[in-house]
């Protein structure tokens, strides 16, 4: 306890430091949301080409499996910010639903791999629209584990039209 005690007081909080650079990012793609609200529906579906060609273009050349991987991964990482507000404006346009700030910092938490937690009520399901989204995105699927078929079921078909609208598909295990 005496260490991290130390290391909070010359270092700072290292959950706060996150928090902060969350919502940052948050704040980056809510900045474009008057851009992607102008966007017609057939400019928002065509972000999810551009962003595949991004991709390509960052692992072209390469043919090391370990390589194509840290590539993908920093081209994801490059763009997150839009893909993240097309989700968004998808959401809205498809399903009614706007990602809120928190839902959005929840979206980067899970796209880096951690464990984000949030309430019964607060869109647990909306805010996986986004990494999912994201990662889809490298061509190598995305899977969501949830707890029962039901769940799987029901969050398929309720956000499967953000997903569609956006050129991807969606599919359920049982």
């Amino acid at each position: 306890p005496m260490l991290k005690k130390l290391l909070i007081a010359v270092g700072g909080n290292p959950t706060e430091r996150d928090l902060k650079q969350y919502e940052l990012v948050a704040d980056e793609i809510s900045a474009l949301e008057p851009e992607y609200q102008a966007l017609s529906d057939t400019d928002l579906c065509s972000k999810t080409d551009l962003f595949r060609q991004q991709l390509s273009t960052a692992t072209s050349g390469l043919t090391d499996e370990d390589s194509i991987i840290q590539a993908e991964a920093r081209a994801l990482d490059d763009v997150l910010i839009p893909a993240f507000a097309t989700v968004r404006e998808a959401a809205v346009r498809t399903i009614g639903l706007r990602h809120y700030p928190v839902q959005l910092i929840g979206g980067q938490v899970l796209h880096e791999g951690r464990i984000s937690e949030m309430r019964t009520g607060e869109g647990k399901t909306l805010v996986a629209t986004l990494p999912l989204y994201l990662n889809a995105l490298a061509g190598r699927g995305a899977h969501l584990v949830t707890v029962n078929d039901y769940l799987a079921r029901r969050d398929a078909k309720w956000m499967g039209p953000i997903f569609h609208m956006l050129g991807m598909e969606v599919g359920i295990l049982q």
